[in-house]
């Protein structure tokens, strides 16, 4: 298992359709859309903001269970896709013992981003569903290749743009014969 993090919800604006979208922690960083529900993504998007709605929310409700029974998740874990469903389980560990309970994953993250649980994915899943995004530079990465590129420009100087012997616009000139 490759632990994952909540990376966002993808929305297709033609169909409506909703995706939760996974992130491999560490290096190559895979990504995984799994599609969900309308109800589970305003419930993610509500653990997400911290919203605390003036009734429980479903997985508000599994919260409270679990602390009022002394239970905690432990680990929530997609380990499977079968016929083109991903299956999750929740590690629980309380007074009874570990339990692993089967899960669908959009509510096992829910649920896992309430109490803070780390979520894991099967490597084998990566392998065959998550897809490598290239990195994109962060701000300080641009403003050093902006210095470095002025730093060139400079030691060119602006001459070397310019072409003394011809007035005449960019472009003018007659192919060499």
């Amino acid at each position: 298992m490759k632990q994952v993090e909540f990376f966002g919800m993808q929305l297709d604006p033609g169909t409506g359709d909703v995706a939760m979208v996974l992130r491999e922690r560490e290096q190559p960083r895979r990504v995984v859309s799994i599609m969900i529900g309308g109800l589970e993504a305003v419930s993610i998007a509500a653990a997400l903001n911290g919203d605390e709605p003036p009734r429980p929310l479903t997985h508000d409700l599994m919260v409270s269970l679990l602390t009022a029974t002394g239970a905690r998740v432990d680990a929530v874990e997609v380990h499977e896709l079968r016929d083109g469903a991903f299956l999750a389980e929740l590690a629980v560990s309380g007074p009874v013992g570990d339990v692993r309970l089967d899960s669908r994953p959009s509510d096992a993250i829910a649920l896992a981003l309430r109490v803070d649980a780390p979520m894991y994915m099967a490597e084998s899943l990566l392998d065959e569903v998550g897809l490598v995004i290239p990195e994109l530079p962060d701000e300080e990465q641009i403003e050093e290749e902006i210095e470095e590129f002025r730093a060139r420009l400079d030691e060119i100087g602006v001459d070397a743009f310019t072409d003394e012997d011809s007035h005449d616009g960019p472009g003018d000139h007659a192919p060499p014969a």
